[in-house]
């Protein structure tokens, strides 16, 4: 019998139509109302809200010319890079749907971010294509993300189908397209699932930042420090992404999570056009409205790059445990490589099932302390804002969220997995996210 998540059939069909909904309404409410959550006067203005609202997304959220454009040249360059660019072969884990075979995957992602990042350096500063220009057509490059998150979904699903490779089906229609019919697809050397885990959303999210920063630089000869911080903050996680990609077939998400809606959409329209919304706000106002002390800098960039700096050793110590495990005790040297990230000869505890625990490093401390890392980021990408507009914290709030669920599915598969074993782990690591409070 099938354990639904989400909320089963209805649940997901919530989801599916509610979170488009709500990334036009927080979008409008930014950028035309001053990041205030506008609502109808009475109960008679209901029916001329909502045809405001459409006017808002008809005029300045249409799937334009220019859009498709831009969106579909970005797709296009970066399967591009990612099937010509030279890169590391990193071996995945067992995959019990293969019989337990493993599968090979190429890792230049990092070199496909510079090469974007340069590419996108010429053709801003010869005029081709500003990048200033981005931040101003963020509405119409979102809807043209969502129409692409649909319609990769259900072709997805039904190409899947089609030719019988679905596993793990629950034999509700949109369930199933919610969660995914596939598990590992590929087009040639390319895996689809990890290259639009990073070369989509993460590069749009950083290159909305660059494009408000330019924006402002045009407007007002300066960069402010908020701005500069959110162009730090992403490529930070975007650089993360690249360098760490050979970490990436190690996790869940590669190994069991399979290929549909819920990922698909996310990567394609949710994460880059949800997350940023501190840089839709600053792009769009006057700098006097968010503008901070000098320790109020201090603190927050000191905030960000002590919680990156967890996050990453902490990504890292995992992953490359992982990978021992395996006998693979070479790693990549990719740009920049922090100490701790790996751990010599690390403790950990031999499950009956045949997997290891680590108790080591940061995980001795914390059995998710990478999550901690990482919300503390998306709180300081709302944080550097202040108090100009509650929106840009949506990200941080829908995080927690995720993390929650995540934890808790994760440690339930973990006790049913593990049994004894994961007990006598929990005692050892006591605290489920912060030490020492929970």
């Amino acid at each position: 019998m099938c354990r639904y998540e989400f909320g089963g059939p209805f649940g997901v069909v919530a989801i599916m139509t509610g979170f488009p909904i709500l990334m036009y309404y927080f979008w409008i409410c930014l950028v035309f109302y001053d990041g205030n959550l506008v609502h109808p006067t009475s109960a008679g203005d209901l029916k001329p809200f909502l045809w405001r609202m459409w006017e808002h997304i008809r005029t300045d959220a249409s799937p334009n010319l220019y859009a498709w454009k831009v969106y579909t040249g970005l797709i296009v360059y970066q399967l591009f890079l990612a099937w010509v660019l030279p890169g590391y072969m990193q071996e995945g884990l067992p995959v019990p749907s293969l019989g337990y075979k493993t599968l090979m995957y190429k890792c230049n992602a990092i070199w496909s971010i510079y090469a974007t990042m340069i590419t996108a350096a010429v053709l801003h500063n010869t005029g081709i294509f500003r990048m200033t220009e981005i931040i101003d057509h963020f509405g119409h490059l979102m809807t043209v993300a969502m129409i692409y998150g649909f319609g990769v979904s259900f072709f997805m699903y039904f190409i899947t189908v089609a030719t019988g490779n679905q596993i793990r089906m629950s034999g509700d229609f949109i369930y199933d397209m919610f969660m995914g019919a596939c598990l590992n697809p590929r087009i040639g050397p390319i895996d689809l699932k990890m290259w639009l885990e990073v070369r989509i959303p993460w590069v749009i999210v950083f290159f909305m930042s660059v494009s408000g920063a330019c924006k402002q630089y045009e407007q007002y000869g300066y960069v402010t420090p908020n701005m500069a911080f959110m162009c730090l903050a992403t490529w930070l996680y975007l650089n993360a992404c690249g360098k760490g990609e050979e970490c990436i077939p190690q996790t869940w998400d590669m190994f069991h999570e399979k290929w549909g809606f819920l990922v698909i959409f996310w990567n394609f329209a949710g994460v880059p056009f949800s997350y940023i919304y501190s840089v839709v706000y600053m792009a769009s106002h006057d700098p006097g409205k968010y503008r901070f002390s000098t320790p109020t800098y201090v603190l927050l960039y000191t905030t960000l790059l002590t919680a990156y700096y967890i996050w990453d050793t902490a990504m890292s110590q995992k992953s490359r445990f992982k990978m021992q495990t395996q006998g693979i005790t070479t790693y990549r040297k990719t740009f920049p490589q922090l100490p701790r990230g790996t751990i010599e000869n690390p403790s950990y505890i031999q499950t009956a099932h045949g997997n290891r625990l680590l108790t080591d490093g940061w995980w001795r401390y914390s059995r998710k302390p990478n999550y901690v890392a990482d919300w503390i980021m998306s709180l300081t990408w709302g944080l550097c804002i202040g108090t100009a507009s509650g929106i840009p914290y949506f990200y941080s709030v829908f995080f927690i969220v995720v993390l929650i669920h995540r934890c808790s599915r994760d440690f339930e598969r973990c006790a049913l997995k593990y049994g004894k074993d994961w007990e006598r782990y929990c005692s050892i690591v006591k605290y489920k996210f912060i030490p020492g409070i929970y």
